[in-house]
Parts: C-alpha cells; sequence; structure tokens
C-alpha cells in the first residue's frame, strides 16, 4: 500500500516540481524595463524577447519627477535617465557600473559619443554608469496660425497675448532651469534660495498663459489639435515636430536667442536587476543600427548611432546638468500647479 501510494503521489510531486521550476524559469527570464515613450515600442520588444527568449515587461514615465518616484518604489531592471539626473541615482545606489566591454554596439556610435569619460554626468569616481541612446534639445514651437511673427526668445510663453493658449511641460527640474536662464543668472542648474524663490513667482505668472502642463509628446499633439494653441514649449524637440506634422499642424520651431537646454539620455542598470547580463543584451540591441534608425524614423529623434543633420543650432545648446536641490524644486514645483499665489513665494 505504501508503495503504491508513493508511485501515486510521485506524479504530484513531479507537477508541483514542475510548476515550481516553471515560476522560478519566468521570474529569471522577464526583463523589467523602465522606458520613456517611444523608446520601446512593441515591435522592438517583440524582436528582444524572440532573440534572447525571454519576456520583456515595459513601464513607461511621463516626466523626471515619475521615474524617480517609481525607481525608488519599485523594481526594475533597466531604465533610461538623462544625464542630468544621473548623478542623483548614482549616489542613492541606485545605479551600477557598466562595463562597455560588454556592449559591443558600443564602437559603432557616433564620434561624439566615443569617448564617454568627456561627456558630463556619465561617471562617477572613475566608473562608468550609462550609455548614451537618444537626445534633442528644447526649442519652442509655434502655431503659424496665431503667431504670425516667429518668436525669438521662450519669453514669449509669457506674452498676454497667449492666455489659455501655451502648452507647457509639466516638470520641476526643466522649468525652473529654463526660467533661471531667462533670468540671465550665473548658473540655472545651481540657483540659491532667492533665485529660485524669483524662478517661482516667474512660473507662477506662467500659469495664466498656460493651458494645461503636458506629460507626453502625444498628449501635446492631441491637445494641440483641439484647441488654439498658439505656443508650446517643446520638450521632446523633433519628436513633437514629428507627432505635431503628422496631424497637418502649421508650425514652426525656433531655439531662442538664450539658447534651448538639450537633454541627453542613457540607459543604465538598477541594482535590482535581477540578470545584469540580459541588462546588457538590452542596452547593446538598442544600439543596433535598425534599432536605432527605428527610434528616428518613427519618432522623429535624434540616436547615437546614425548622423542626423542638426549642426544648424549646436552653438546654442546648453546640455542640461544635475540641478542643486532636486527636492526643493519639486516641493516649489507641486506648490505651483496646485495654484499657489507669487506672494507665497
Amino acid at each position: 500500500m505504501l508503495v503504491k501510494a508513493a508511485k501515486a503521489a510521485l506524479p504530484i510531486v513531479c507537477l508541483l516540481l514542475l510548476l515550481s521550476g516553471r515560476g522560478m524559469a519566468d521570474a529569471r527570464t522577464t526583463l523589467r524595463v523602465l522606458s520613456w515613450p517611444g523608446y520601446a515600442d512593441p515591435e522592438v520588444v517583440t524582436q528582444f524577447q524572440q532573440r534572447y527568449k525571454v519576456e520583456v515587461e515595459i513601464t513607461v514615465v511621463s516626466s523626471d519627477d515619475d521615474l524617480w518616484y517609481k525607481i525608488n518604489n519599485g523594481n526594475f531592471d533597466v531604465f533610461a535617465v538623462n544625464t542630468a539626473e544621473l548623478q542623483r541615482y548614482i549616489e542613492r545606489n541606485l545605479a551600477l557600473p557598466v562595463d562597455i566591454g560588454h556592449i559591443p554596439n558600443h564602437k559603432n556610435q557616433l564620434p561624439r559619443f566615443q569617448n564617454l569619460a568627456e561627456i558630463p554626468g556619465l561617471t562617477h569616481d572613475g566608473k562608468l554608469y550609462a550609455v548614451p541612446y537618444t537626445y534633442s534639445e528644447m526649442g519652442l514651437i509655434y502655431n503659424r496660425s496665431i503667431v504670425k511673427t516667429a518668436p525669438t526668445s521662450m519669453a514669449a510663453l509669457w506674452d498676454s497675448a497667449y492666455r489659455g493658449r501655451v502648452l507647457a511641460f509639466n516638470a520641476s527640474n526643466h522649468n525652473f532651469s529654463l526660467v533661471g536662464l531667462l533670468m540671465g543668472v550665473n548658473n540655472p542648474f545651481r540657483m540659491n534660495d532667492q533665485e529660485l524663490a524669483r524662478a517661482a513667482k516667474r512660473l507662477v505668472e506662467l500659469r495664466r498663459n498656460v493651458l494645461t502642463f503636458y506629460a507626453t509628446a502625444e498628449e501635446a499633439a492631441r491637445l494641440f489639435s483641439r484647441y488654439e494653441i498658439a505656443l508650446v514649449f517643446g520638450n521632446y524637440g523633433n519628436q513633437q515636430l514629428k507627432a505635431l506634422r503628422e496631424t497637418g499642424a502649421d508650425i514652426g520651431y525656433i531655439i531662442p536667442a538664450e539658447g534651448a537646454l538639450a537633454w541627453l539620455d542613457c540607459w543604465v542598470i538598477s541594482p535590482r536587476a535581477a540578470d545584469v547580463e540580459l541588462a546588457e543584451h538590452w542596452i547593446d540591441f538598442m544600439l543596433e543600427t535598425g534599432i536605432s534608425r527605428h527610434l528616428t524614423d518613427k519618432h522623429g529623434l535624434a540616436n547615437t548611432v546614425t548622423p542626423i543633420p542638426d549642426s544648424r543650432h549646436d552653438d546654442k545648446i546648453i546640455w542640461l546638468q544635475p540641478t542643486a536641490e532636486p527636492l526643493k524644486r519639486k516641493v516649489l514645483w507641486d506648490r505651483i500647479i496646485s495654484g499657489d499665489g507669487p506672494e507665497t513665494f
């Protein structure tokens, strides 16, 4: 009887072990990616999954503040972040050093991305923490049917003629740096308390002109087509231009006289990565020529592998830098969009 019972129980035990093993395999072969819109399209993800026989779970972020929250409160293997934000992730042990020797497609990147040590924000204590992926300046988009003369400065966003017809971006860091640039402060990325207070008042004034603060390029395009929008702060640069022009919008685009803030987004490996080698494969895959061209052809974003004629305003590009006390900016920004008046700053 005991022998029969044991034999009868054997298939059940095997099934349990099989199910348990399958569950462990699924956990090991799921890559969790935190991405910006357009960086990891379904067709791109499918190619990666088929090649490496894994599952990929994509979570999309809408702002640097959103990214910071998700990385601090979730479990991800690899994520995309700009160089200005990267240092605080490193300081909080939220990023792993990258062995560039494990990213063979790096050798195919454009010359400006070959010497990674010379790109501000990528390294810390002599270690590399990120690999460049895409970049763009943040210029000013204007509606030619409303704005008859092309503006020359971001100050046009505050023009009372455009009350309720401006789209601005919902992010604390960029907006304070933008206003700091307009105010002519010594360093818009490292403003003191008095300068931040002045900038906060200017942003409250901007609120009168803003229809809403958008999060994604697609959202901005929908709002532009639905309402009579005059000006858009182009946080996504060429990506937004492409999205708007595909809707038939008659728009112009300028790099302001004071210069345009520009971001460089990179892939970073999280210390919570279940499989660092798989995360390295993801980064290397995203640097393949075909994948890079897809990013540009579909979304209008510059990639780091294939050249795009964009030298017409290189002299006015101001690369984003790490901001001093980003949490202080975030607190101020939350007060601004919640309706606090200028007298409270």
